[in-house]
């Protein structure tokens, strides 16, 4: 088989690699441009995991060529047989990605008019005069989609983001509410700081408040028409329809024979020598299962029987297809069996886990051997390299920028600023990216100074570096690992500036989890029982001792970096107290004994946990899942919030819809492809929330909600 050039590269290192089709040929996309897709053209994506496994998407633009869906679909096979067959593939149509597709763009995919045959190219640029329109649309999915630039394109019920080159408009319509104008947000800011290298101002401005730049730009402003419903949610009460075939012959004349009428089906009735077809054509759905020794020609002809069978059923172009590996099967796929066992269900401790919140693929035992070859790239976050580069670091102080000591890199106060500058090598040029890094207690004076070194210091080296803005808790993967092997350690409030020191309380407790990257990070919570987590590592210091408590599913590099958070706590050597093992000392130290997260299912790769936004406005079930690893912020304060962990089901709603968010959740799993039945439903109220459901989330916040999101997130502009 001949490969392409660019296969050599793949799948070397984990991480996101992206190319796009040109005049029959494959072209890398830069990393920082990544989520930016012609409509025009098509892409072959590649997913690598640490373990690795991979994931193979071919994503088609609606305005693509025939030619270039052809010529896609040949480097997608030839893709798979240079990996030896054993990634999952998926087939992407515009406007309708799978979850996975989309949980690799947290910040939102946008779709650009044009295409390589309209010469239009994937550039970085500081050409300030770009003129643009994008509509954002999604709550759980952000797509922004260039419309055309004309106040036509309007409507009140969502944001739009008007793009001048040097200036960058959010604008909110009337009807919009506060969660899409902070998903709309995020997009602005990945625009600022991805495509113009942070070289533009935002600015968010409200219909009926457009200033003279925006008129200059649109024209004189006619009657805006109001918003339409958003039309991409997911009627629930069909998704557990699934018809399963065996496909023969599928590499000639494919004949496919029903092996189950309606799921759930038995894992059984899968036989490893034969091709599967799972049928859910219902919810535009189709999954190919390629049994391990089924002969080759039919494992490759897989995706284009799938093409074949949506052709003969009728379903729409548009419908979803992955293709699945004997051992690599997601989770969708196996929501539809009643009795899916994967190989290594009850092995070892949490690693695999943690590995892979995307890749949802076989269990991988944790081997400490192989951890200084493992230069995990973090896809959703532009992991440039392994953070092996330089890195200096200043603390904003009376609005100017003060180094901070060498050796107390890594450390983070929740009432300070700083300005981190990373420089690395890149195709044998030195490359910059300044993170400015704010945390929740800084004062506003010292806001508005970081903002403004940071624009001095990027000035100062000629304008190249790429700037980004971190809040305290948001911090991306890459920042985590610059550190040479400590963890970033995040304290809850204080400063590390001389003599400026807040007293900090005498019992301190400190959370350590890794990241689906290998890079470990310590967040300080509050001293209570309530925050402990059986899948994690905390330390704790009391006034006259420091324990380093281990929970069941802890990993060795947790340990290791509790370890460091010791070191520097003070108090002596540490008593180490696994979970379940703990003296008296130490529940009396956290002010006593209190219930806290112990379910171990995080540890099971089988059925990792899964975040839906649901709603009945329309008299039946909508469940829109959240893609991609889901954090506090994704819960949507104006939603019934569905937390599915397997063994239970938690809503978290809105204070006066208890009765509807039980049945909400009640209607979730009654109507569950896998027939489960009768679990537990737990309804919990906002500001209440029981460390059951806060552990699924790490380093949660009980104050998030005290300040309004989006004047948070305004703050980064």
């Amino acid at each position: 088989m001949v490969f392409h050039k660019e296969f050599q590269t793949a799948g070397k290192e984990p991480g996101l690699q992206v190319w796009r089709v040109e005049k029959m040929d494959l072209k890398p996309v830069l990393k920082q441009l990544h989520g930016n897709f012609f409509t025009g053209d098509c892409y072959v994506l590649l997913y690598t995991t640490a373990a690795p496994s991979y994931y193979i998407h071919m994503w088609l633009g609606s305005e693509s060529s025939q030619d270039e869906k052809g010529a896609a679909a040949i480097f997608t096979t030839q893709l798979d047989d240079f990996l030896g067959g054993g990634p999952v593939q998926f087939r992407e149509v515009q406007n309708n990605e799978s979850l996975t597709f989309l949980g690799y763009f947290k910040s939102g995919i946008k779709y650009k008019q044009g295409g390589v045959a309209s010469g239009f190219q994937h550039v970085v640029t500081n050409d300030m005069n770009v003129k643009r329109l994008l509509h954002i649309k999604g709550r759980r999915a952000i797509r922004a989609t260039e419309v055309d630039m004309s106040w036509s394109s309007f409507n009140r019920g969502d944001c739009f983001i008007i793009d001048l080159g040097k200036d960058i408009f959010q604008w909110c319509g009337s009807e919009c509410n506060s969660f899409e104008r902070l998903k709309a947000s995020q997009v602005a800011i990945d625009v600022r700081d991805n495509e113009r290298n942070g070289r533009a101002t935002l600015l968010m401005i409200e219909e009926g408040g457009e200033p003279q730049a925006v008129i200059d730009a649109l024209g004189p402003k006619p009657n805006i028409p109001a918003g339409s419903a958003d039309d991409e949610s997911v009627d629930r009460s069909n998704q557990k329809k699934g018809v399963l075939y065996m496909i023969s012959d599928a590499a000639g004349s494919m004949k496919a024979s029903v092996v189950a009428q309606t799921s759930p089906f038995k894992q059984e009735m899968l036989s490893s020598s034969e091709c599967y077809i799972l049928d859910n054509g219902v919810d535009s759905k189709i999954f190919i299962w390629k049994g391990p020794s089924a002969n080759t020609a039919e494992r490759n002809a897989a995706m284009k029987a799938a093409e074949q069978f949506i052709k003969e059923k009728k379903y729409p172009k548009h419908t979803q297809v992955q293709v699945l590996p004997g051992g690599g099967e997601t989770t969708l796929f196996k929501q539809f069996f009643c009795n899916w066992k994967d190989k290594d269900q009850t092995t070892g401790p949490g690693q695999a886990y943690s590995l892979g919140r995307i890749a949802r693929v076989v269990q991988v035992p944790f081997d400490s051997s192989s951890l200084h070859t493992n230069k995990t790239m973090a896809a959703q976050h532009g992991m440039v390299d392994d953070g092996s580069g330089k890195v200096q670091v200043w603390r904003v102080e009376d609005g100017d920028q003060v180094p901070v000591d060498p050796s107390s890199y890594g450390q983070f106060y929740g009432g300070d600023c700083y300005l981190v500058l990373y420089s690395y090598r890149l195709g044998g040029r030195e490359q910059h990216i300044i993170y400015t890094w704010q945390g929740l207690k800084c004062t506003q004076d010292e806001l508005a100074a970081s903002a403004f070194l940071t624009v001095r210091l990027d000035d100062s080296m000629g304008g190249s570096p790429v700037q980004v803005r971190v809040t305290q808790g948001q911090e991306p993967a890459h920042l985590m690992s610059l550190f040479k092997g400590k963890p970033m350690v995040i304290h809850l409030g204080g400063t590390s500036r001389k003599g400026g020191q807040s007293r900090v309380g005498s019992t301190r407790l400190f959370h350590i989890r890794q990241s689906s990257t290998r890079a470990t990070r310590a967040v300080e919570v509050e001293p209570s029982a309530a925050f402990l987590n059986t899948n994690d590592v905390f330390v704790l210091k009391s006034s006259n001792t420091v324990f380093l408590w281990r929970g069941v599913g802890a990993t060795e590099e947790e340990l290791a970096a509790a370890q460091y958070v010791t070191s520097f706590l003070g108090g002596g050597s540490a008593t180490e107290v696994s979970e379940g093992k703990e003296p008296a000392g130490f529940w009396s130290a956290l002010g006593g004994k209190k219930e806290y997260q112990t379910s171990r299912s995080l540890q099971k790769m089988v059925k990792p946990p899964r975040l839906f936004g649901c709603s009945n406005k329309t008299g039946r079930l909508i469940a829109e899942e959240v893609p991609g690893d889901f954090n506090q912020s994704d819960l949507a304060t104006d939603d019934v919030m569905l937390l599915d962990t397997w063994d239970q089901v938690r809503s978290w709603p809105d204070l006066n819809v208890e009765l509807s968010s039980f049945l909400l959740a009640k209607d979730y799993v009654d109507s569950d492809p896998s027939g489960r039945r009768g679990i537990a439903i737990t309804t919990i109220k906002q500001g209440m929330e029981p460390p059951t459901f806060t552990g699924w989330f790490q380093a949660w916040d009980p104050k998030l909600w005290e300040t309004d999101p989006l004047e948070r997130i305004r703050a980064r502009f």
